[in-house]
């Protein structure tokens, strides 16, 4: 009975150590003896054997968060028309952003090229000022005419205005001639037109004589004299050519106090024995047949005045020439005060149409807006103009028009409606509005 009592042991095999766990402890009884007890006491249970780790992962454990040890999906193979459609949708994608970029680039390069036009265009205008073209004349004079008494005169004054001028040989003798410097194309220089021939009284009327004889053989111009021949050479060569004969009088016995026809006139009469129809008829041949101006003068401070008057108005013409080529000058770009741009479309015209009747004295803004809104366009007023009969009529069109400002109301006014009559329909340009 003893054996029976005897605390059997359980050995745990490695198959059944997760059941082992979870089965509770079988009851023994502890109805033992002493001695039992004490020999029980004596050997220890074996202890269980240590866990161990499957080899296999089991099917029902969740897979990993880093996803190892988890099979990846099968990829979808895709065909050749997929394959060639993400190719075509890649190249017209890298096709646009080349397409933004060359536009950016040639944007870029537009505004670059309009800074520099614009630059130079501003460098231009500078340029062709009177103050900067008068540093690039040279007022070049005849050695023959320093020899002449009171040209000294001519030489100070242009030393004193610290302009340049040259004392070189001229084609023809006893002439000035201007020349311009042309920086924009590089060194070198351009010979304008002007061409001022001074001579004395004496010399003029052997010409005189020359043209009245060329006149009575049929206007043949072989044998003229020595002064009249390398003019109408010269003006045979190039026939942009402006000559200016400035006859100075040097000699006080021939000074009258009549003008320089009068002294002309006097001296052919009493030297030459000419006619006063003589004298016309050479006048009327120089000026209006060949364009050769004629000026009497009394002295050399007289030539000098006039050769200062041409180079000022060579160093402003640039200028003029360049304000002159816009087709319409009133309208300058901007948006300053006394300006209104017009576009190629047509815009901005009505604004010219009003800033030019507020061109006139008195007339306010809100009476240029009232007779725009009657008369769209100056064509449009002159046409009503036309269609009155009378003066009257015409002159008061505009004076029952209605104009409104500041909540108040008024006519124009039979005044301001004859002003801008008179301001579109006379004909007198020395005619006072007011």
């Amino acid at each position: 009975m003893s054996v029976l009592r005897r605390v059997k042991t359980w050995e745990i095999s490695d198959s059944e150590g997760s059941d082992a766990e979870t089965k509770p402890t079988p009851t023994v009884s502890t109805d033992l003896t002493e001695d039992q007890s004490s020999e029980h006491k004596s050997k220890p249970l074996p202890s269980p054997p240590p866990k161990t780790e499957p080899s296999q992962t089991s099917a029902l454990c969740p897979p990993r968060p880093d996803g190892r040890g988890t099979p990846s999906p099968a990829r979808k193979r895709r065909s050749k028309e997929e394959i060639e459609a993400d190719r075509q949708a890649a190249r017209a994608r890298k096709e646009d952003r080349e397409r933004q970029r060359a536009a950016r680039a040639q944007e870029k390069e537009e505004r670059k090229q309009e800074q520099q036009r614009r630059s130079e265009a501003a460098e231009n205008l500078k340029r062709l000022r009177p103050e900067n073209c008068l540093r690039c004349l040279t007022v070049c004079i005849d050695p023959a005419l320093l020899q002449q008494d009171g040209s000294d005169i001519l030489l100070d004054t242009l030393t004193t205005f610290e302009w340049r001028f040259s004392i070189e040989s001229q084609q023809l003798p006893y002439s000035i001639t201007w020349t311009r410097d042309l920086p924009q194309q590089g060194e070198g220089s351009l010979e304008e037109e002007q061409v001022v021939l001074v001579l004395g009284l004496m010399d003029f009327m052997d010409m005189a004589i020359s043209v009245k004889k060329m006149l009575h053989s049929e206007g043949e111009e072989t044998g003229v004299g020595s002064f009249l021949s390398p003019v109408l050479e010269s003006l045979n060569r190039d026939a942009q050519k402006v000559f200016t004969l400035l006859v100075t009088d040097s000699q006080p016995d021939y000074r009258t106090d009549g003008g320089g026809v009068h002294l002309l006139d006097e001296t052919l009469q009493s030297k030459l024995g000419m006619e006063t129809m003589d004298a016309e008829e050479v006048l009327v041949y120089l000026q209006l047949y060949k364009h050769i101006s004629l000026v009497f003068l009394d002295g050399w401070q007289e030539v000098t005045n006039h050769v200062c008057a041409v180079t000022k108005a060579l160093s402003k013409r640039p200028f003029k020439l360049l304000t002159e080529r816009t087709e319409l000058p009133f309208c300058v770009d901007g948006s300053w005060a006394s300006g209104a741009r017009v576009e190629r479309d047509g815009s901005g015209l009505m604004q010219v149409w009003s800033r030019q009747i507020q061109q006139l004295n008195r007339v306010s803004p809100a009476v240029a807006s009232t007779v725009i809104a009657a008369y769209p366009s100056p064509q449009l007023l002159l046409q009503a103009y036309q269609s009155l009969e009378s003066e009257e009529d015409r002159k008061g069109l505009l004076a029952g028009l209605l104009v409104k400002s500041g909540g108040k109301e008024r006519r124009i006014g039979p005044e301001i409606s004859a002003r801008v009559y008179r301001c579109f329909t006379a004909q007198n340009p020395q005619l006072v509005l007011d």
